[in-house]
């Protein structure tokens, strides 16, 4: 008697796979997609699935190789990456998309157009291939976006996580780890001091969060806010400018020496920490380029260290989704100093490292979805618990 196969029986369902998270490569130059394939290949917990020279090859294969993750090229002929992007969403709703783009006014542009559209994040790539094949931070970045973004669905998704121990160069031990659950984060009480400025910090997922954070806050802002998210220079005042139109708020990119004014947003400009300082009972914005913190500049820990300088218990932090832990050491200045900090929960961050890193150290008093912090942040301004 021949068997059935078990996919034709009732109620079966193909076991989930597990293994290196899947990369398909999307780039019309041949020369970044080797470079690319060699880079991100060496690492055992990426498999390259695909390799596509524009959006519309990319699309042919989307189904056949079933990539978790997609670096797409913005610039590309036949099918360039924004034209590309919704059709690939529409197939996969949640494939992680990484934009990639040189710096220029133009790109900043789309690539912030295509987060809005659904991208989960950008990474700056050089101008040209000499400066591609000679930029180790750019190979750096890549892996850790795609990483953290790949292993941050897999838990979204209840899927196992995929590491690997290294004993030796040749001897790689594979192991699946299944995703905790989620605890719930120890939280303490708010300052008793009504605050006089908010601190935002942001990174991968960070554009979309600000939009429908600062949307919350526009009828009720009347203090100032001051901003850091990771991004490079030419990008934050493209940000700025999206705040300012999708808001109706005054948001603009910082400069140093600018006055602090109530109901403003001001983004802390690409490659520059931002600070503020106190005079005359008036407060001003203070950029410098110290060296970078937590492998970033901007970065969110010396803002945080500025404020509880200036402000004391009267900060009101946030940590919105981020990779990494930037903030972390700033918001514990906060909380130290009197201070209030909110985080964005993980079910509604793209990648919960810098809330998660802050829930886990108990320094939150709330952790919420995105839709609610607004709401909180607009409750403790007016003075209520």
């Amino acid at each position: 008697m021949s068997s059935i196969p078990l996919e034709n029986n009732i109620g079966y369902k193909k076991p989930i796979e597990v293994g290196p998270y899947r990369v398909m490569l999307v780039d019309d130059s041949s020369v970044i997609r080797g470079l690319m394939s060699r880079w991100l290949g060496a690492d055992p917990a990426i498999e390259i699935v695909s390799s596509a020279a524009n959006g519309q090859v990319a699309l042919n294969a989307l189904e056949r190789t079933d990539p978790e993750i997609i670096v797409l090229d913005i610039e590309m002929p036949v099918m360039d990456g924004l034209t590309a992007l919704p059709k690939i969403l529409s197939i996969k709703p949640d494939v992680q998309v990484v934009m990639s783009s040189t710096l220029t006014v133009q790109n900043a542009k789309v690539s912030l157009q295509a987060m809005s559209l659904g991208a989960a994040d950008y990474v700056p790539k050089p101008t040209t291939n000499r400066d591609v094949i000679a930029s180790q931070s750019f190979q750096v970045e890549i892996i850790e976006k795609i990483k953290s973004l790949a292993e941050a669905k897999r838990k979204q998704l209840g899927r196992p996580l995929f590491k690997v121990d290294r004993e030796d160069k040749q001897n790689v031990e594979q192991k699946v780890i299944r995703p905790q659950v989620v605890k719930i984060s120890k939280t303490i009480k708010p300052s008793s001091v009504k605050p006089k400025i908010i601190g935002v910090g942001s990174s991968t997922g960070g554009p979309q969060a600000l939009m429908e954070f600062v949307k919350g806050l526009k009828d009720k802002l009347t203090l100032p806010v001051v901003v850091t998210q990771h991004m490079p220079p030419s990008f934050t005042k493209i940000l700025a400018g999206h705040l300012s139109r999708s808001t109706g708020l005054t948001c603009e990119e910082a400069e140093d020496g600018m006055e602090l004014v109530g109901g403003r947003v001001y983004i802390a400009p690409g490659n520059y920490h931002l600070a503020v300082t106190e005079k005359s009972g008036k407060y001003y914005i203070k950029l410098n380029q110290d060296l970078p913190e937590n492998f970033c500049r901007p970065a969110v820990d010396p803002m945080f260290r500025s404020l509880s300088n200036v402000f004391g218990p009267a900060v009101l932090g946030v940590i919105l989704t981020g990779m990494g832990h930037d903030g972390l050491a700033g918001s514990r200045m906060i909380v130290e100093g009197g201070g209030t900090l909110l985080a964005q929960d993980e079910a509604t961050s793209v990648v919960w490292g810098m809330p998660g890193a802050v829930s886990e150290a108990g320094l939150c008093n709330a952790v919420l979805p995105l839709s609610e912090l607004a709401g909180k942040v607009n409750n403790l301004v007016l003075g209520g618990r």
